[in-house]
């Protein structure tokens, strides 16, 4: 019989309220792990641990902090086949992607061990004669963290080590659909010394755990990566409530990827089918908009499908598999719906978007590729989040430019071509927060800011050293020496 993985709250793990199981998408028979599920008391007892144990942490040394977050860092590289292997299973991404998530993970947190070190103020001389100003950054309090499904441990990483590292106190909600990869980061975190209360896990649904996070008055800070649906009404509530919460949201992606006719084919094919389809198009920086102008669109075209086609569907966790399942059946109905709406509005579907069976019963989907689609139409508007990828014909560079701003999102962009020209236009003129050139639009350093403009993202930057604009609070203080 599977034990239940249990809650930690207040330096206990404790029992929960009721349980959530994790199943394999890739072999729907097989169980990953039962999960206790926190009730609305127990969130308010890991609030409430954290705001005890909020004045300590912040007044810890820059040292204790540093040991902490670099003694988590080492331990999850040290098991990252391992935890990459959970994850993939879990999740559905394959394993050298797994691998290379948890990796990442361990990257953020021994960055963010270097920055506990590097958190410095600023002191100046006042307009007036005889005083001293001298600008500090302190900690926020209490942050509520809720995490997506996509990146199980990279994005709990990225905000907790933050956290930690300002002095803060946690209290996180990893997605339920997938909480092995959240426990597992728990379970590192808790023998890394920090004082009970200081880190607190509570696995259960927004409507109790993070409803309840959102209306706590102890609660100084939302972070929240998911859908805009949710980052609007996580804005409101935090907005609303009293006192005012301050909120950070990482939301959707309609992202474009522009080809010209200059671009090389290889790797314009290579760049826009890793981009669309790996980690099976399940990331908020896909690049789901091919914007192709029409010099090279019909030869982009027969590449990409002949790229796909030759690429394997299958279990994460098999060898040689380069996109694996969609993540659950109410994701892979999701996908489905998308691929007739594209079909319906007059799309092409020139490549895949069938239900593929394998050895093992699971969520497989070939990937799709949509032609001759326009930029009005859903497919190329709304966030389909799975393996699907509309090309839009564009007559040059000027009208590949304005499709691609003509979206509510702003997150990620890129281009392709072999001209500097463009390449530099493009970067400047582009509204979105990150841009690639002869990249996938998918695929950021760990130590440089990640979020996007519009729809996409609300709030300071995560990532790197931007990181302290949203964990910290700027204190300026005068002195007069008397």
């Amino acid at each position: 019989m599977t034990a239940i993985l249990k809650n930690f709250i207040g330096g206990e793990w404790v029992d929960g309220s009721g349980v959530t199981t994790n199943i394999n998408p890739s072999n729907t028979n097989d169980l990953v792990g039962e999960y206790a599920k926190a009730d609305k008391a127990q969130t308010e007892k890991a609030i409430a641990a954290a705001k005890a144990a909020f004045p300590g942490w912040a007044q810890s040394t820059p040292q204790v902090r540093y040991d902490a977050l670099n003694k988590i860092s080492t331990e999850i590289l040290a098991r990252k086949e391992e935890l990459g292997r959970l994850l993939a299973r879990e999740e559905g991404k394959t394993l050298p992607e797994g691998i290379g998530e948890v990796a990442r993970a361990g990257q953020i947190f021994a960055f963010f061990a270097g920055e506990a070190l590097r958190l410095i103020g600023e002191k100046g001389a006042s307009v007036r004669p005889g005083l001293d100003v001298e600008i500090t950054r302190e900690p926020v309090g209490v942050v509520g963290m809720i995490t997506p499904w996509n990146f199980p441990i990279a994005i709990p990483a990225w905000k907790i080590a933050p956290a930690l590292c300002y002095g803060n106190t946690v209290v996180f909600k990893p997605a339920e659909l997938v909480p092995g990869s959240g426990h597992a980061l728990a379970e590192i975190i808790t023998r890394s010394g920090v004082p009970a209360g200081v880190f607190n896990l509570v696995v259960g649904s927004g409507s109790v755990v993070g409803q309840t996070l959102l209306e706590h008055t102890d609660v100084a800070a939302i972070s929240f990566t998911g859908s805009v649906q949710t980052g609007r009404k996580i804005a409101q509530a935090c907005v609303l409530s009293n006192p005012m919460k301050k909120f950070q949201l990482e939301m959707g992606g309609k992202n474009p990827l522009v080809v010209l006719d200059d671009a090389d084919l290889k790797i314009a094919v290579e760049v826009a089918v890793n981009g669309a389809y790996f980690s099976t198009g399940q990331r908020c920086t896909a690049s789901s908009r091919l914007i192709v102008t029409e010099g090279i669109h019909d030869r982009f075209v027969a590449a990409v499908a002949e790229r796909l086609n030759s690429l394997s569907v299958d279990d994460a966790l098999k060898a040689g598999v380069h996109i694996g399942p969609v993540v659950d059946q109410s994701q892979l109905d999701q996908d489905l719906r998308y691929i007739k709406i594209g079909q319906d509005e007059g799309a092409k579907l020139a490549f895949g978007g069938e239900l593929l069976k394998r050895e093992n019963p699971g969520h497989y989907l070939q990937p799709a590729l949509f032609t001759e689609a326009s930029n009005n139409m859903r497919i190329a508007r709304e966030e389909i989040f799975g393996p699907v990828a509309a090309v839009i014909r564009a007559k040059n560079y000027e009208e590949a430019l304005a499709i691609s701003n003509d979206t509510e999102f702003g997150l990620a962009s890129g281009i392709c071509t072999t001209s500097l020209k463009y390449a530099s236009h493009y970067k400047r003129n582009s509204e979105s927060g990150m841009v690639m050139v002869n990249l996938p639009t998918a695929g950021v350093d760990y130590h440089v800011p990640f979020g996007g403009r519009k729809g996409s993202s609300y709030g300071p930057r995560e990532q790197g050293s931007y990181a302290r604009e949203f964990y910290t609070t700027v204190k300026t203080a005068y002195t007069f020496p008397g």
